[in-house]
């Protein structure tokens, strides 16, 4: 039976601490059970970060398009095969991979560390590189304890024997790989504390990635130097969807939005009656009902970092023509 190797010292923490607890109150639950509640909180974080702030599960699964924000289709999380190709600006066509513990298709025979490499360096177990699109450059900045939270919720997963097409790209992967910029080791990354929350709503923004979306697209990718200025245009089957402007500029961005106003673009989506429905031409690639599912702390921590980046003055239409 498989290992969680990352997890290994995290328990053997967890069995001494608990051990020492007990001994010196005998009316503590028994070290075993003490450990099981912490592993199990482990695995919940690391739901909570895949599902809902890294978005993991919103882009290794299917989506239901044919409702609001294309919600994830039951039974297929993390079975991989979402198509991302020429409609959304990339140089080619590529298929997200299946991440459940399937032997055969999936990564049930990866390690930890090669979960970790592929997550954070962008490099897979048989040593392919993977196309920038996941966001590995910016899990390459996540708090470790956060990444293996994530790596022991993906075990967790119901095994998906789902075989996923090959990538089609246009371009030598080498010419996309952005190794210069991504540091060696992780084990030095500190998640800020909550108590700091421009600098938390950084981190969560970054890991949620939100720069790649709401920055203008070019020919050479998102134009970084006008991040968060929106304008990236998404291609649906029924329309296309241009992202928002969320830097603090007051007249086209959300430079004049209350933390009301911003929590409230999300919170109604916590509902299931808020997106199923066929919203027709009127749809979007935004992962609002994912985000809906962060805490209010969270969302209220994203909001406080946006309200400090540069105002781009950028008016966005949100369905071009």
């Amino acid at each position: 039976m498989k290992k969680l190797i990352a997890l290994a010292a995290i328990v053997f923490f967890i069995f001494s601490a608990a051990y020492f607890t007990s001994c010196n109150n005998s009316s503590d639950k028994p070290a075993e059970d003490t450990a099981a509640d912490s592993i199990q909180q482990v695995i919940q974080h690391g739901e909570y970060l895949a599902t809902n702030v890294a978005m993991c599960i919103h882009c290794h699964s299917q989506r239901d398009f044919t409702k609001y924000s294309g919600p994830v289709t039951t039974g297929t999380e993390g079975g991989g095969g979402q198509l991302f190709d020429e409609k959304i600006g990339l140089p080619g066509k590529i298929y997200s991979r299946n991440i459940t513990p399937d032997n055969e298709t999936g990564v049930g025979t990866w390690t930890d560390d090669e979960l970790l490499r592929a997550i954070t360096h962008g490099i897979s177990k048989n040593g392919d590189t993977l196309f920038p699109l996941m966001p590995y450059p910016n899990y390459n900045r996540m708090a470790k304890e956060d990444l293996l939270s994530i790596i022991a919720y993906i075990r967790t997963l119901k095994p998906i024997k789902n075989k996923i097409p090959e990538r089609q790209l246009m371009m030598p992967i080498a010419a996309a790989y952005p190794g210069q910029y991504l540091q060696a080791s992780v084990d030095g990354n500190i998640k800020p504390s909550a108590e700091d929350i421009v600098k938390y709503g950084e981190y969560l923004t970054t890991m949620a990635d939100c720069g790649t979306c709401h920055s203008p697209l070019t020919p050479q990718g998102p134009d970084m130097s006008r991040i968060y200025a929106g304008g990236y245009i998404f291609e649906l089957a029924s329309n296309k969807v241009q992202s928002a402007n969320i830097t603090s500029d007051t007249a086209t961005g959300i430079g004049s939005w209350t933390e009301e106003r911003f929590l409230n673009k999300f919170l109604p989506f916590r509902k299931e009656e808020s997106y199923n429905f066929n919203p027709g031409n009127q749809n979007t690639e935004m992962p609002v009902i994912e985000i809906a599912g962060m805490k209010d702390s969270d969302l209220k921590a994203i909001y406080a970092y946006l309200r400090t980046v540069k105002p781009i003055t950028n008016l966005v239409e949100k369905f071009p023509k």
